[in-house]
């Protein structure tokens, strides 16, 4: 078998912008622009939920770092979390136009759902920049990870595992129908896996919950059969750990290829101790730095810098030609540990190599 190691670079930037002379923060060599504002920013942060691991360890306390520092000390984010819940997300961002935040950074927990609050945030004269996920409504920006290309490195990577023929049936476990991520990533797997397997059954998987991950596998296995299933396209980590659970409980010792998405520890373990194929692995810090960045030159008013930030274009089903940054992505597997996670210092090799997975960190040479 061959596991292949896939890396995809959608619009990868190196900013020199010192070189523009737009970030000594006086404006004097920022173009014609002046900035709007100094350093006393309030920046707005929403995020969508907690069982994904990265937005309290990662997203927020590196938005915050890097606001600060772009600053010099004196902005301030003010977060949210909504935990999975639409309307308290719309309440939170309500609560942060009539505080009167700069600017707003929106992971939405339901793209459509928060249109009317980035509507009243724009008509209050505050920029909402979408995180992550691609908000409807008038949004400023967008920075994410190009989606598209995310789900066809989980579904080629796959195809690659499986050496595959049209007579091998696989799973689809996509994400939830509210997250427009979830239906880019579903169209670059497809891409990917159609005419190739047979995908037996599929499922959009409500609110990404690793248990309805589970219940969905369970009944996909009673109708196909467990040594019938060839392979697993899971969209995320968490709903890949409820696939295998329940790959487990049916009494497969021998488990099919499982794709996953996000590099979670738990993930990351799995895949060293084999009981999962791959992760994608998408560089957290550098959205999320970027994220700040945009959302800081966005309010001061450097049209060369934030222009500079925002090298793409996207459309969402209300706004066209969204200036955009979307960053590179890399497939995680057994080869690519330490050249990705630990490289970056999102884990350490003791993080990952616990007493269950040190002799099978041993055997990879991760240290």
């Amino acid at each position: 078998m061959r596991r292949t190691a896939i890396t995809i670079t959608a619009s990868t930037m190196t900013l020199a912008l010192a070189a523009c002379g737009v970030l000594d923060g006086s404006g004097d060599e920022a173009g014609e622009s002046s900035p709007a504002r100094g350093d006393d920013i309030t920046v707005g942060l929403l995020l969508p939920e907690k069982t994904n691991s990265r937005y309290e360890k990662f997203d927020y306390p590196i938005i915050k770092k890097k606001v600060g520092a772009l600053t010099n000390g004196k902005g301030k984010v003010v977060y949210a979390n909504a935990e999975q819940d639409a309307a308290e997300q719309n309440k939170q961002l309500a609560r942060m136009v009539d505080d009167k935040v700069d600017v707003l950074l929106v992971d939405a927990v339901d793209s459509k759902a928060i249109a009317s609050g980035v509507k009243k945030a724009k008509d209050a004269g505050i920029p909402v920049i979408a995180y992550d996920r691609l908000a409807e409504g008038p949004i400023d920006a967008y920075v994410s990870f190009d989606n598209e290309l995310v789900g066809q490195v989980q579904g080629r990577a796959l195809i690659d595992e499986l050496n595959g023929s049209r007579s091998q049936k696989i799973v689809m476990m996509n994400g939830a129908v509210t997250d427009p991520n979830a239906a880019q990533f579903k169209k670059g797997a497809l891409d990917e896996l159609s005419g190739k397997v047979t995908i037996a059954k599929q499922y959009d998987t409500k609110d990404w919950k690793p248990s309805n991950a589970r219940a969905n596998m369970m009944a996909a296995i009673s109708a196909i059969g467990a040594n019938n299933i060839a392979g697993v396209y899971s969209a995320n980590d968490g709903m890949a750990g409820g696939v295998i659970s329940a790959l487990k409980a049916a009494g497969v010792t021998d488990l099919p290829p499982v794709t996953g998405q996000d590099a979670e520890l738990d993930a990351v373990q799995r895949v060293v101790d084999g009981d999962q194929f791959m992760s994608v692995y998408k560089p957290y810090p550098q959205e999320a730095e970027t994220a700040a960045e945009m959302a800081v030159a966005r309010v001061r008013g450097y049209g060369i810098e934030f222009d500079a930030l925002t090298p793409d274009k996207v459309d969402s089903p209300t706004t066209k030609a969204v200036p955009a940054n979307l960053l590179q992505v890399t497939a995680l597997t057994k080869e690519t540990v330490e050249d990705t996670v630990v490289r970056d210092g999102i884990y350490t090799a003791d993080e990952i190599c616990t007493s269950k997975y040190e002799a099978a960190c041993d055997e990879l040479g991760i240290k």
